[in-house]
Formats: C-alpha cells, structure tokens, sequence
C-alpha cells in the first residue's frame, strides 16, 4: 500500500534579508539570545565593572570621583553616557540572573513543555525589563 504524501519543501539558500527578516522567533528563542547577549555584554564591560569597583571602595575621595563621574561625565564621556554604560550592565546582569533561575528550574523540574517554555519566556522578559526600569529610574534620579 502507497501512500502519497506531499513533498515538504526544501529550503536550501537561505537569504538574511529577505527570509530571516521575516521569520518570527518564539519568546523562549528571545530568551536564549538575550541570555548570551547579556553574558557577552558582561564579560566586554568588565574592565568598567572593574573600575567602578575599584573607585567605590578604594576611600571616600575616590568615591566622591566615582559619584562625580556619573554627574560631570570622565575625559570625553559624559555622565549621562557612563549612566546608560551603567543601565546596559544592570539589564545585563538582571536578565542573566532570570534567565539562569528560569533555566534552573526546568532542569529541576523538568518541566519542559512548549507551554512552560512560552510563558516562563514571557515572565523572564518582563522581569528583567521591570527590575532595570526600577533601578534606571533610581540611577537617572527620578527616587
């Protein structure tokens, strides 16, 4: 007994411009990217990580350079760019931590399902986007 079935496509040139701008990733595939983005993100910005540590617990003067840096600004950057450096590291860190919890859960618990999968996505993303909006807001000085 035969069956016919209808040949699946083959997609074998697959064109960046015109066929990945229209694919539509899942929130769990957002997630994944975002997750490596916030690592690489963290792992290039260590050296400002690093410096900020360093002025905020070396002494009191340096501490108040520290502060003065994000008002004044530092050489040719001003303040308010070394504030969005500092908001760009506070997402980073934020979505990486969720993102980590919310891979450590499905292990855990193995609940790997594509629902689960959607919705712990969605969760991730806007606690990671809430948690920075409230502490941009405490950075920019709005509290």
């Amino acid at each position: 007994m035969t069956q016919l079935k209808k040949p699946r496509p083959e997609f074998r040139n697959i064109n960046a411009f015109k066929d990945l701008t229209t694919y539509r990733l899942p929130p769990a595939g957002w997630v994944s990217i975002l997750h490596r983005v916030s690592g690489l993100l963290m792992f290039i910005l260590m050296p400002f990580i690093i410096w900020m540590f360093d002025k905020s617990i070396s002494s009191e003067l340096s501490f108040e350079y520290l502060t003065s840096a994000f008002a004044e600004g530092v050489s040719i950057y001003p303040g308010w760019f070394l504030k969005l450096v500092a908001l760009a590291l506070i997402w980073a860190y934020l979505h990486h931590f969720v993102a980590g919890v919310r891979h450590l859960y499905m292990d855990a618990t193995h609940a790997v399902t594509k629902e689960f999968g959607k919705s712990s996505a969605i969760a991730t993303l806007a606690i990671g986007v809430g948690l920075t909006v409230v502490l941009g807001a405490k950075l920019f000085g709005v509290y």
